[in-house]
């Protein structure tokens, strides 16, 4: 899975440890999950939208746990998918 930006707004978390805390659970919660949407075979999506708010006082590890939550349920068919 490739994911080429993840653009934050209201955050004052510490970009690189958001960045490794997203990449360590998303990759944790595709090994235990899959990726529901791709099921079929490959999938390319320009942008997930519709995705719950998430608090903006969470530390860099929480932030990044949290966001690849969310992201996954993206992947999931919760959400808006942009092809």
């Amino acid at each position: 899975m490739e994911i080429g930006e993840l653009a934050l707004q209201g955050f004052r978390a510490d970009p690189e440890r958001v960045s490794a805390a997203f990449e360590q659970e998303l990759s944790r919660l595709v090994r235990a999950h899959g990726v529901p949407l791709a099921a079929d075979g490959a999938l390319a999506v320009d942008a997930l939208t519709g995705l719950p708010p998430l608090p903006s006082g969470l530390s860099a590890r929480r932030l990044g746990q949290e966001l690849a939550r969310v992201v996954h349920e993206g992947l999931s068919g919760h959400g808006e998918v942009s092809r």
